[in-house]
């Protein structure tokens, strides 16, 4: 994937600052926008990786400051809510412009409730996911409630949330308490993905459902388990992104696939050194998938490993060709399964006869029938097993054929 920064001009002519992260093949199928939740920005670490994860989905997402956050211009006691809305739109009217008009909003706490809204003023929009996000808006002013009586006193204060100082006015506070968001959420009429961690201590899980029982169908929710609020573990962070990443599918037209180019192969892998560590993309003519390494060797555990992606297409091809044969036969094999796992293994503990001894790689391949089989029948099986295709190749000599393709 790849990262382009942009600078966006939004209603009262602050910039906005703006990343808009792409698929590896620079090719999105649909783009969507990221809004941030209450005083964070898109350098978030959950922001980040929701966004990249969307991306492995046909994604081009555009994760933004908004105004007075992170390096966008501006003062925080401008970034009340409406105005937060009115960046999305601004937002989404730059992509329009310049790239393709966004069709997907996606919501982090405040962040969420501001999509919602945004959604009901955009037409193009076509889905709608939040995570985290208050059922009202004014949710958030117990964060500065300490601050709104001096303010009603001195016009504007310096007040602290989570640690950093903000100045706040007025105005700022009157406008939590201008949206309705419950009747906008039931009037919204477009597919709503509802995301929450059941012991959010920020904002509690009865906000979803609230927002749940305003929304109408589509709507659908998925729970965040033990996550936290901020989603502060990645892989609560790449859950999320890659669970509305398939949600979503059903709401867009199909299209092909074009993730990335295979040019002519039966797939392609990909892997950013400057962004990710061990995560590959692997794409096919139309599926796509990720490979990864465990953490015990620094990898992030994203994917199955490469040897775990070579005993899975032996898995596949082994039952395959058992259910084949078994049809021909007319066999009552139900079901299969085949266990499979790769080692290095010394020559003297396997007991084969090698010029050299040492290690050898070594396939260990469980088989385990369900249906009415006699024992011939489970030792023909057994035979066949071994002559699956990819069984086949693994164990004879392969001549490979390696070139560099200029960029």
């Amino acid at each position: 994937m790849k990262s382009t920064r942009l600078k966006i001009q939004n209603k009262r002519g602050y910039t906005l600052n703006a990343f808009l992260e792409l698929p590896a093949n620079q090719k999105p199928n649909h783009y969507a926008i990221f809004a941030h939740c209450f005083t964070c920005s898109s350098s978030l670490g959950a922001v980040k990786h929701v966004s990249r994860a969307l991306t492995n989905h046909g994604f081009g997402v555009v994760r933004f400051d908004f105004t007075g956050l992170g390096r966008s211009e501006g003062e925080f006691a401008e970034s009340h809510f409406s105005a937060n809305v009115d960046d999305l739109i601004s937002v989404s009217d730059f992509m329009k412009a310049n790239y393709d008009e966004p069709s997907l909003l996606v919501g982090h706490s405040l962040g969420g409730a501001a999509v919602i809204v945004a959604a009901s003023k955009l037409k193009r929009i076509k889905a709608v996911a939040t995570i985290g996000a208050p059922s009202k808006v004014n949710h958030v002013t117990h964060l500065f409630s300490h601050g709104i009586e001096e303010v009603k006193e001195k016009g504007e204060v310096e007040i602290n949330i989570g640690g950093r100082p903000f100045k706040i006015n007025q105005e700022f506070v009157e406008d939590f308490s201008k949206t309705d968001l419950p009747n906008i959420v039931k009037n919204l009429r477009k597919p709503l993905l509802i995301m929450h961690a059941p012991f959010d201590t920020i904002v509690a899980i009865d906000n979803a459902e609230k927002l749940y029982h305003n929304a109408h169908h589509p709507k659908s929710f998925i729970t965040l388990d033990d996550a936290d609020h901020l989603l502060s573990n990645t892989r609560d962070s790449v859950y999320v992104g890659n669970m509305i990443g398939s949600w979503v599918q059903r709401y867009f037209p199909k299209q092909k696939n074009i993730m990335l180019e295979t040019k002519g192969e039966q797939l392609v892998g990909h892997l950013n050194l400057l962004e990710d560590n061990f995560t590959t993309s692997i794409q096919t003519k139309n599926h796509t998938m990720l490979a990864d390494e465990p953490a015990s060797i620094g990898g992030d555990d994203f994917g199955p490993s490469p040897y775990e992606y070579l005993n899975a297409g032996l898995a596949a091809c082994t039952v395959m060709t058992l259910k084949m044969y078994a049809n021909r036969k007319q066999w009552d094999l139900q079901e299969v399964f085949v266990y499979i796992s790769h080692s290095k293994k010394h020559s003297d503990e396997l007991d084969v006869d090698v010029e050299k001894s040492g290690y050898l790689d070594h396939i260990s391949k469980k088989l385990k029938f369900v249906g009415n089989l006699d024992e011939a029948q489970k030792q023909r099986l057994k035979e066949i097993a071994s002559r699956c295709p990819v069984h086949k190749t693994i164990a004879s000599e392969v001549i490979f054929h390696t070139e560099i393709l200029n960029t």
